[in-house]
């Protein structure tokens, strides 16, 4: 028999002087024009992508539901049953309040970080795709408008070998003129054969030349047609990662993205503010609270939260105004289905200082088909005119891919 993770004790969540429910704050009055709605459940199903996506469906008594996503990871689907009680005869309007509400209740579980921030994201994201729906306008407009009609797409390629500098190149041109994209990502934490010791996070002189070569040989082969960025996976020490920045300050780098690991803040300040190599950092961060001293210490150049995994839409869109206030640019890291990539792009369209969406599946051939619209096209996501996020699963499709073992929610 398998758990009941609604039903499980937790005196913190049951007694909080912080109760953000309808009831305790007298939510009560009526709304009208078709706004008095209630949330009846709310279901995840599991999708075996190239990662392990977890959908989110949150259902209503006016016969409407909400879509969403967290970000994957194992436990999330079990946090999101565990809320569904704090969330059930809500109004799904009251998108903020049910985040904090969702935060407080959670706080005992973990809701700073991790995990648990993952699963109220993906409630959050359906809520938009749904409030859309009930006030029959897309979801970028619950976020205060339009800055641009479409969102620009950054690619990130792999290739059968990824530390071949020239297979990268060959990769990088195919991507260019046979896919569309003028904006790209590869990987610099691939072997070079000259590895010591893969524990120490240094970087010995040849592996710095062996991934200089590889930004040369994709930056040259590219030029001016696209633009070129690198992650590092938070893998190298301290001084490894400033000298591998100052190797490659003479190609046309984009960003390198995450050359240190994301607990000492001190350490990736120093980072970014030793070479003009501009530094991207933000996916391993939870809530704006977490990207605060990145952004006050000008620890990064540009800032990439992950919107499925970081608290949601209109917590990303409070990091991105954050970031304005430093003139920071975002770059949203997203390896997601097109349900999350597509309210990446809502949130894209909605800020100023948007660079671009990642898009993680371009090797995945039927990732568009999850659902029934185009989501991505010649490098760019157009945003949908219609309620809520504008997109539609296809279920079908949805069932012939569950990770095993998973069921599906219901339709409606």
């Amino acid at each position: 028999m398998s758990l009941d993770y609604a039903k499980l004790h937790d005196p913190n969540a049951e007694y909080t002087m912080r109760d953000l429910s309808a009831e305790t704050m007298g939510v009560t009055g009526e709304r009208g024009g078709g706004r008095d709605v209630e949330i009846t459940d709310v279901q995840t199903t599991m999708v075996d992508g190239n990662f392990p996506w977890t959908l989110v469906r949150v259902y209503t008594d006016a016969g409407l539901v909400g879509t969403g996503e967290a970000y994957w990871g194992a436990g999330v689907p079990e946090l999101i049953e565990r809320m569904k009680p704090f969330v059930v005869g809500e109004n799904p309007l009251d998108i903020d309040r049910l985040f904090e509400h969702l935060v407080q209740k959670m706080s005992g579980e973990g809701s700073i970080e991790g995990v648990t921030v993952t699963a109220i994201s993906g409630i959050e994201i359906a809520l938009h795709d749904l409030a859309g729906k009930i006030l029959d306008v897309p979801a970028y407009q619950l976020l205060g408008g339009k800055y641009r009609d479409r969102v620009r797409v950054y690619c990130d390629c792999h290739t059968a070998d990824e530390a071949d500098p020239e297979a990268c190149a060959d990769e990088a041109e195919r991507v260019v003129e046979e896919l569309g994209y003028d904006a790209l990502k590869f990987d610099l934490d691939v072997p070079s054969g000259l590895e010591k010791d893969r524990a120490n996070r240094h970087l010995r002189p040849g592996e710095i030349r062996h991934k200089a070569e590889i930004v040369e040989a994709v930056t040259e082969r590219v030029k001016d047609r696209a633009d070129a960025a690198f992650d590092c996976h938070w893998t190298f020490s301290s001084n490894s990662a400033k000298r591998l920045a100052r190797a490659i300050e003479d190609y046309d780098v984009w960003w390198l993205e995450d050359p240190v690991p994301p607990e000492n803040h001190d350490v990736q300040r120093e980072v970014t503010q030793s070479t003009t190599t501009p530094i991207t950092a933000g996916e391993n961060v939870y809530r704006k609270h977490g990207m605060r001293r990145l952004l006050e210490e000008q620890a990064v150049d540009i800032v990439a939260p992950d919107m499925p995994k970081v608290g949601g839409m209109r917590e990303t869109r409070k990091i991105a105004d954050m970031a304005d206030t430093y003139y920071v640019p975002v770059a949203m890291h997203n390896v997601s289905s097109p349900i999350a990539t597509m309210a990446s792009a809502h949130v894209g369209t909605s800020i100023s200082n948007s660079l671009a969406v990642e898009y993680h599946s371009y090797q995945l051939g039927w990732w568009e088909d999850l659902v029934e619209e185009t989501v991505i096209e010649d490098g760019y996501i157009e945003i949908p005119e219609e309620p809520g996020l504008g997109v539609t699963l296809d279920l079908d499709v949805v069932e012939e891919h569950m990770v095993e073992g998973e069921t599906l929610f219901d339709e409606e």
